[in-house]
């Protein structure tokens, strides 16, 4: 921004109605410098905008003097989407939560960007709907992060993640111009999906102003099970088996070992420790459909060596068994202050593979790892807990996350799940992609941003960048 800085603060206070909504003290840009994954990096500028026309306006300018560009919500991301690496302007639309519609007619919420996720759900809930996404941030992530970063959460395994229910979209390009893509109807298929390229992007493409989600009928009941695994292979094989059945679960959690003493000993639930494993298993639906389904579930793990199998007599059970599974973040964390949460996804036929791997990976380099997640759609959180004061833990510990993507890849999986790419994956897009891939995404990038000022540093690996867990 160089010797421009004081010309630039100076047209955004014009074009932004309020401009005690440009933020210029040094201690109000700290607030923007981070996220929930690793590195600070400070922006020149935040601006909050709360109208399309703010946006476009202050893109202009970023355009003209070739500033970055970086779309923020509650910056609860856990792969550094938000970060402004390369400093510049920060749009942040957390206080932009202005519209939310719900269009009980065309089962259809439109949004603001700012929205906070589990409100448009709580709000559809009036109308007898729901809005399926529910990523664990859901109560204090904007909708717009989750559209940026494709979301997803627990319920991912029966209904989708979150561009499944983006139906339409207003965007301003990095030139400032304002396209909508799709709108309110289910079936559109007029030239490129624009919209589902968008959803994920990762701010790298344009800039989000309004969605348009799809919602669903709430489901008229749900049943819960909690079932127990002396081997964690097996509730691998659970998996398979139940799905195979015809069932297919809203909700199928995964806990093992080390996380399940860790949640006891954080609060006393009366969790066996001795099991390898733990199976969260939520089916909704009609009542009746429901009661004889958790009957065949319960059949499909006892075939393959469940130990037992709870269900839960009403919704204050099931409430107690999820409250284990709520709990593994925040029971984690007291055994060692640093936590690295990955989503390494993988074919569900591999889960038994992917377990023994990491069994592996926990051995050779002497790390804390737990493994949770939603284990239905093969979406596994390998954390590792660990002190960022130990350089020598820590060293180990970006050997161990670099095994367990390689791991995920060999086995015919992906990166990343839910939480995006970031700047955390970056230098693994390759692996993934190979070359050709990686350049074909970099076209699409440069024909959308040709001056790269949208959250450059993002996605893309740079020159030379490594992996690296660091926070200063």
């Amino acid at each position: 921004m160089g010797d421009h800085r004081n010309e630039i603060i100076q047209k955004l206070m014009e074009v932004v109605s309020d401009s005690a909504r440009v933020l210029t003290k040094m201690e109000d840009l700290y607030s923007f410098s981070f996220d929930a994954s690793f590195g600070v990096y400070r922006p020149d500028i935040v601006c909050q905008p709360m109208a399309t026309e703010e946006v476009v306006d202050i893109i202009k300018i970023a355009s003209k003097y070739a500033v970055p560009i970086v779309a923020r919500g509650r910056g609860t991301s856990l792969s550094g989407g938000p970060l402004p690496v390369k400093g510049g302007i920060v749009l942040d639309f957390s206080l932009w939560n202005t519209k939310l519609e719900i269009d009980p007619d065309n089962l259809v919420a439109v949004v603001s960007p700012g929205v906070i996720t589990s409100h448009i759900n709580d709000k559809a809930g009036e109308f007898g709907l729901m809005y399926p996404p529910d990523p664990s941030s859901a109560h204090v992530s904007t909708i717009g992060g989750n559209l940026a970063e494709n979301a997803g959460g627990p319920r991912g395994l029966k209904y989708g993640v979150t561009k499944d229910y983006v139906l339409g979209l207003e965007i301003v390009t990095a030139d400032g111009k304002v396209i909508r893509t799709g709108g309110k109807t289910v079936k559109n298929v007029t030239g490129y999906d624009l919209t589902k390229l968008i959803v994920g992007s990762e701010g790298t493409l344009c800039v989000i102003t309004e969605a348009t989600l799809c919602l669903v009928p709430k489901p008229l009941a749900t049943k819960t099970a909690m079932v127990l695994f002396d081997e964690i292979i097996d509730s691998g094989r659970a998996i398979s088996k139940v799905l195979s059945a015809g069932i297919l679960p809203s909700k199928m959690e995964i806990m093992d070992q080390h996380s399940i003493i860790a949640v006891e000993e954080y609060a006393v639930l009366g969790l066996p420790i001795d099991v390898e494993a733990i199976l969260l298993i939520e089916l909704d639906g009609h009542p009746l459909a429901i009661e004889e389904e958790m009957s065949r579930v319960a059949d499909a793990c006892m075939a393959v060596g469940a130990r037992h199998v709870q269900v839960a007599q009403d919704n204050e059970e099931a409430e107690r068994l999820w409250q284990a599974r709520r709990l593994v973040s925040p029971a984690i964390v007291r055994v060692k202050p640093t936590k690295i949460s990955e989503d390494a996804t993988i074919p569900r036929s591999e889960i038994p593979a992917m377990f023994q791997r990491l069994k592996e990976i926990r051995e050779k380099y002497n790390v804390h790892l737990v493994v949770f997640g939603h284990a239905g759609d093969g979406n596994l959180h390998p954390n590792i807990i660990a002190d960022q004061r130990d350089v020598e833990e820590m060293s180990r510990v970006e050997q161990a996350v670099e095994e367990i993507f390689e791991a995920a890849v060999q086995l015919g999986g992906t990166l990343s799940g839910e939480h995006g790419i970031g700047t955390m994956k970056s230098p693994f897009m390759e692996m993934e992609l190979g070359e050709d891939g990686l350049h074909l995404m970099k076209m699409v990038k440069e024909a959308w941003d040709p001056q790269n000022i949208l959250n450059p540093g993002k996605i893309f690996p740079e020159p030379g960048q490594r992996f690296e867990l660091r926070n200063d």
